[in-house]
C-alpha cells in the first residue's frame, strides 16, 4: 500500500456540511472526493472545470437579470421556441439572458 499524507484545510462549516451531504448521496467520503479531485487535476494538468472572470457585459447581464430586467418570458418552451424562430426577441436574446417559465 502506498504512503499517504494528511491534508489540513479550513473551509466554512456550512460549505463542508453541504458538500458532505452531496458526497454521501454519491457514496463518497470527503477523503475520496478530494482524492478524485486531485486525480482529475493531475490527469488534466489543471482544474477539472473552467475558472473564468466574467467580462463586463456578462457582469452587467447578471446584475440586470438578477433584478428581473431584460428577460424574455414565455408561458412554455414551445411558445419560446416560436418566438425565437420568428425573430421576435432575437435581437434582445443576443444581449440578454432568457427566462422560460414552465406551466405546472
Amino acid at each position: 500500500m502506498s504512503k499517504t499524507v494528511m491534508i489540513h484545510a479550513r473551509v466554512q462549516s456550512d460549505l463542508k456540511a453541504d458538500t458532505e451531504k452531496i458526497f454521501k448521496k454519491l457514496g463518497l467520503s470527503t477523503t475520496e472526493a478530494i482524492t478524485v479531485f486531485f486525480s482529475q487535476v493531475k490527469l488534466r494538468k489543471g482544474l477539472p472545470f473552467d475558472v473564468k472572470i466574467p467580462n463586463k457585459a456578462t457582469v452587467e447581464t447578471f446584475i440586470k437579470t438578477d433584478a428581473g430586467k431584460g428577460l424574455n418570458e414565455s408561458k412554455n418552451l414551445e411558445k419560446f421556441k416560436e418566438k425565437m424562430a420568428t425573430g421576435d426577441g432575437e435581437k434582445r436574446l443576443s444581449k440578454r439572458t432568457t427566462k422560460v417559465r414552465s406551466q405546472r
